[in-house]
């Protein structure tokens, strides 16, 4: 992805509030499907994970792996990724 598209995924994300929560049970199966059903319905989406950093940084990275989407921003607990739906 370009970076002129990346920035404009940004500003668009900016106005959005977290769809999907991760909390004290961490990365679910559930969880990866309401990802799912999220990314699908808005193909850019806010993630919200209650975790330490580095935590963090390995559900991030899972959550990418297991649903192809791309990560566009992190900042502090919230996550923006963005995958492209075709039908859309």
């Amino acid at each position: 992805m370009d970076a002129v598209k990346k920035k404009k995924l940004k500003s668009d994300a900016h106005h959005l509030n977290p769809v999907v929560m991760i909390g004290q049970s961490g990365l679910t199966a559930a969880v990866i499907a309401e990802i799912e059903l999220a990314l699908d319905a808005h193909e850019l989406i806010k993630v919200k994970i209650r975790a330490e950093r580095d935590e963090r940084k390995e559900i991030c990275t899972e959550i990418c792996a297991a649903t192809t989407a791309e990560l566009i921003q992190a900042i502090g607990q919230i996550i923006v990724i963005y995958r492209h739906n075709p039908k859309k």
